[in-house]
């Protein structure tokens, strides 16, 4: 008792949500399932790399429409704010990742590039 108090509120998730799955063995098999039906869908042999970049959303959506139909009602109601935020998240660590890209696959041309970003914005105006 004296442990299971120290545990912070919504740590465990799956008993307030019925949907949610409640054990390791449940969530591999949604995990699983979503891979699956996602290789199926592309034609991939392997799972999709975006499902790691845009996981947030497309593993949800994913696992929200195999439950049950959802409605164009239901997605009227959304949380534009939220549903912004979310987006502009994405576009964050999809940008990173072209960065991250661009560096190695040209070194100099990259750090020129941001060398040449740093020298105009100290330019008076």
């Amino acid at each position: 008792m004296k442990v299971s108090r120290s545990y912070w509120p919504g740590l465990f998730g799956c008993y307030d949500t019925a949907e949610l799955p409640r054990t390791n063995n449940d969530l591999e098999q949604a995990f699983g399932s979503h891979r699956y039906h996602e290789r199926r869908a592309t034609g991939r042999k392997v799972a999709c790399p975006a499902l790691v970049l845009r996981g947030a959303a497309k593993l949800v959506a994913g696992l929200a429409t195999r439950h049950r139909e959802v409605t164009t009602g239901e997605l009227t109601g959304a949380d534009r704010a939220a549903w912004k935020q979310l987006r502009s998240e994405l576009e964050e660590r999809r940008q990173r990742r072209v960065e991250r890209r661009q560096f190695r696959r040209d070194q100099d041309k990259y750090l020129k590039a941001l060398e040449n970003k740093l020298n105009q914005s100290r330019l008076p105006i």
